[in-house]
């Protein structure tokens, strides 16, 4: 089932190359920014008139002469300079919505990519004998959405995790768990992640100022580097703590990642030096100041200096752009990955615009491999600073997930404190969760936002409980049908046409077919924020629906249409929250 939108952009193309006799002609359909001027309008026919020196609203004419879309909808119009207006028939709204609602295969009417594609995500990324804190968040949940989305058009996905646990800050931690188990004379089975952490830094610290310290982290690590059982057995233990940390932490947000997706930096070790000789054999790769390095035409500093992609240092220790060169080329050559898709901050643009100069150089990146980075702002806190704690520490994410459900405990009592308590955890632990990811989702993802406890939580506006309660309150009507002896299922049952005769009834079902739209809008430019939005949406255009159209004391000929309009609205909502941003829904608030 084509989106309407595809639909109109084919005929409109097509009409437009009939009138010119030019080949791709490009319609440009968008849905109107005002109603009052029809659902959807194509503003291509400007440009096309550009080309061609024509008229642009005689051209448009033209163009709407040849067009046939009566099956669609009413008369086109054409306006100011030549945009072609178009409102869709309440005929092709009814027949839109009963192919939705009998999809055999529950899609919502949406089809799958013709052309799937092998699609490697890297996200997340913690680093080991630490914490997650906020800085995990928005690559976390947004490489998940990504997944999610693409998953949902057919394409094969692989998560990478890309863990950060190889190189000297391990050395440096197995360095500290032997000096505590020296120092305890005992062994070290109770260590927890906080132990870890404590270590790095005190560990870190003194390496700084103690030459002697900073010798033992390195031969801790050469130690690693050679397999050393004890140093190794140690290394595993302390990936063992920091992993189950993290997975508590992914369980939480909606199951981000099974073992098999955990490919960190360890995984590449055998393959660095093989990165850099092959750089060196392709006369890539130059030695400079005793390290070496890739120089890149075109990535020059404010001196107008060539910058250099470093891949080994001169003592001979590896980099992160040297696993990361690993990492596409064995995403490419063993993963079959078609697109490679790395979700970090917008601190990291310039490493990852030399890296993919360097892998497509390499060969490693073929012309048709694309390579995508997805950058994110910073969560900021209320005085507009990086989110922080008052010692000036990142926020751990585990206190600040803890911290929004307690908070949506609250207001699960307030709103609702006759439910027995354990529904109340339930609804609690949804609202939290789910406040907190789609604060972030409905932020555009290459901005900054201000992370507001006050504002994520509020129960009216774009917020995880507004949406919550939306589909709560679509629900609602089953329970309060099943009081009145309605039968729904039986009244839906087969239903084979639709009364759409309402405005507010037309236009829910206009923001119902368009929920493919949004999908593909948001899929295609990796934005969760146009996902969000629509939900949104589709709940204000509920609730308008809600308030002005009866739905249960509607007399025969127009209950069974407003109770399907119900269940779509219900179905989207739930779909777009739970499978696609990975946010439970309650039925009950």
């Amino acid at each position: 089932m084509k989106l309407a939108i595809d639909i109109l952009e084919e005929r409109i193309s097509a009409a437009m190359s009939t009138v010119t006799g030019r080949a791709n002609c490009s319609a440009i359909v968008r849905p109107s920014a005002d109603a009052r001027f029809g659902d959807y309008q194509a503003n291509g026919v400007m440009a096309l008139a550009k080309k061609t020196k024509a008229n642009p609203r005689k051209l448009a004419e033209h163009v709407v002469e040849k067009l046939s879309v009566h099956d669609m909808c009413e008369p086109p119009e054409v306006a100011g300079p030549g945009f072609i207006n178009l409102r869709l028939k309440p005929e092709y709204l009814t027949k839109r919505l009963l192919e939705i609602n009998s999809d055999p295969e529950n899609r919502l009417g949406i089809e799958k990519d013709k052309q799937p594609k092998t699609v490697v995500v890297d996200f997340s990324g913690p680093n080991i004998a630490k914490q997650m804190h906020v800085g995990h968040l928005r690559s976390t949940i947004i490489g998940d959405c990504i997944c999610r989305m693409l998953e949902f058009l057919g394409h094969k996905v692989i998560r990478q995790n890309h863990i950060g646990d190889w190189g000297l800050q391990m050395g440096m931690v197995v360095n500290a768990i032997l000096s505590d188990i020296a120092a305890k004379n005992a062994g070290h089975a109770e260590l927890d992640l906080d132990d870890l952490e404590h270590f790095y830094k005190t560990t870190s610290q003194k390496e700084k100022s103690d030459p002697e310290a900073a010798r033992l982290n390195r031969e801790m690590t050469v130690r690693l580097q050679c397999n050393d059982s004890e140093v190794v057995a140690l290394w595993n233990q302390a990936r063992a703590i920091t992993l189950k940390a993290c997975f508590e932490m992914y369980n939480l947000l909606g199951g981000v990642f099974e073992e098999d997706d955990i490919c960190g930096e360890s995984f590449y070790k055998d393959k660095l030096s093989n990165v850099v000789s092959d750089l060196q054999s392709k006369k890539l790769a130059v030695e400079s100041d005793g390290a070496v390095c890739v120089f890149v035409e075109g990535f020059r500093n404010k001196e107008s200096e060539r910058l250099p992609l470093i891949v080994q240092k001169s003592d001979g220790a590896f980099l992160y752009a040297t696993t990361d060169l690993a990492a596409v080329r064995y995403r490419v050559g063993q993963l079959k990955a078609d697109r490679i898709i790395y979700v970090t901050d917008t601190r990291q643009k310039l490493h990852f615009e030399m890296f993919f100069a360097v892998a497509r150089l390499a060969g490693w990146a073929k012309g048709e491999t694309e390579l995508i980075h997805v950058m994110f702002g910073s969560v900021m806190g209320e005085n507009n600073q990086p989110l922080k704690t008052r010692s000036g520490e990142n926020v751990k994410l585990k206190e600040l997930l803890d911290e929004a459900v307690e908070r949506a405990t609250a207001v699960v009592e307030e709103k609702n404190p006759d439910l027995p308590a354990a529904k109340k955890a339930e609804i609690a632990k949804a609202v939290g969760i789910g406040a907190v990811k789609y604060a972030d989702y409905s932020n555009n993802r290459t901005s900054d936002y201000i992370f507001s406890f006050n504002k994520m939580l509020a129960m009216d506006g774009n917020t995880a409980p507004y949406m919550q309660y939306a589909y709560a309150r679509v629900k609602s009507i089953e329970r309060k049908a099943r009081d009145k002896d309605i039968d729904i299922e039986a009244e839906l049952e087969g239903i084979k046409s639709l009364s759409l005769t309402e405005p507010d009834e037309l236009e829910l079902a206009k923001t119902l077919i368009r929920y493919g739209e949004a999908i593909e809008a948001a899929a295609g430019d990796y934005r969760p924020n146009y996902l969000t939005t629509y939900l949104y949406e589709l709940a204000q255009e509920f609730s308008t629906f809600y308030t002005n159209c009866p739905v249960l004391i509607a007399g025969p000929d127009k209950r069974p249409t407003r109770l399907l309009l119900c269940d779509l609205t219900a179905r989207t909502i739930k779909h777009g929250l739970h499978e696609l941003l990975g946010i439970e829904v309650v039925e009950q608030m």
